[in-house]
């Protein structure tokens, strides 16, 4: 498998845990969290290869989240 397919669905892999341990609220918040800044940086480095501005803009915003809901959660 090329590279760039693994970084994208090993970041969607890991996008779709962290949503349903936060929507199942059983207090996995802070590994959910710890997912979705995983997810980000993995699509977000599928999207700088392949140059999909739009969708890396969109990953550091959810990086930024993933880092802001550890820090509120810990």
């Amino acid at each position: 498998m090329k590279k760039d397919k693994i970084l994208e669905w090993s970041g969607v892999i890991t996008a779709i845990i962290y949503s349903l341990l936060v929507a199942m609220n059983i207090g996995a918040e802070f590994f959910g969290f710890t997912l979705l800044l995983i997810s980000a940086i993995l699509i977000g480095l599928w999207a700088f290869i392949g140059k999909h501005n739009g969708i890396l803009l969109l990953q550091l915003f959810y990086a930024s989240a993933g880092i802001l809901g550890m820090i509120r959660w810990y």
